[in-house]
């Protein structure tokens, strides 16, 4: 179904019509790569995308509540599978365009080791995620946090919950929690780690976090809107995404 979106698409020519403005609702999490995304598909196509950032579930909210956005790049499949089964997408149009990364992160050079088990260790007050029931990385850090089972004794901090992936960055970021499970993508570039210390998260301690995205009922004769689930999925946007720490 998927192909056929896309075959028809093509045959249609309208990524290639005059230039027009797509109005995309883009999971906290994809911050970065988003801004060298938007910047290609602009310079690539004519076309204008506006992007609203915010929580998975805060935006599927809006979506059922009206607002006019044209595609949802989600944190999770459950959201745009939902939409589609809804009536609220356009059936055939959901793929997942990156599979996401959890790291606990901390601001700081010296605190989180190789392998993590700084959780153990202790030695910090305050651990920050997103709240697990807007945010797909706040339910992998959940599952992250169950399978470690942690003593007791050991994990006397406080959990602090950001209404987002990016709130729960800034916490860390702002020195109000000492560390946090955050996107691999939100300290990761170019192969490297930004700042501070981090341990990459086992995939196998959650659920994948299979990102999907999926052309809304609102943009479905919008040529940009059209355009731009085709540009997402090219080797070249494959290619900025594997480089902001995502698998594809």
């Amino acid at each position: 179904m998927i192909r056929l979106f896309f075959t028809l698409l093509a045959l249609t020519g309208l990524a290639g019509a005059n230039a027009a403005e797509v109005r995309l609702a883009v999971a906290a999490n994809f911050s970065a790569p988003i801004q060298v995304l938007v910047s290609d598909f602009e310079k690539s196509t004519g076309h204008k995308a506006l992007v609203s950032l915010a929580a998975s579930g805060a935006l599927f909210s809006q979506i059922k509540n009206g607002a006019p956005f044209d595609v949802m790049l989600s944190a999770d499949a459950e959201r745009p599978t939902r939409l589609e089964q809804e009536g609220d997408a356009v059936a055939g149009s959901r793929f997942t365009y990156a599979v996401g990364r959890l790291a606990l992160w901390s601001a700081r050079s010296d605190l989180v080791d190789a392998q993590g088990a700084v959780l153990r260790r202790g030695g910090f007050q305050r651990l920050a995620i997103a709240a697990p029931k807007l945010a797909p990385y706040g339910g992998a850090a959940m599952q992250v946090l169950t399978a470690l089972a942690l003593p007791s004794a050991q994990s006397n901090f406080t959990l602090v919950t950001g209404e987002s992936i990016g709130q729960a960055y800034s916490f860390i970021a702002s020195g109000n929690a000492e560390l946090g499970l955050v996107a691999l993508s939100q300290v990761w570039a170019d192969g490297r780690l930004k700042s501070g210390s981090m341990w990459l998260v086992p995939a196998s301690l959650h659920t994948p976090i299979r990102q999907d995205a999926v052309l809304l009922r609102h943009g479905r004769n919008n040529p940009a809107a059209l355009a731009w689930m085709q540009f997402l999925a090219t080797p070249q946007a494959k290619t900025v995404i594997r480089a902001h720490g995502y698998d594809i």
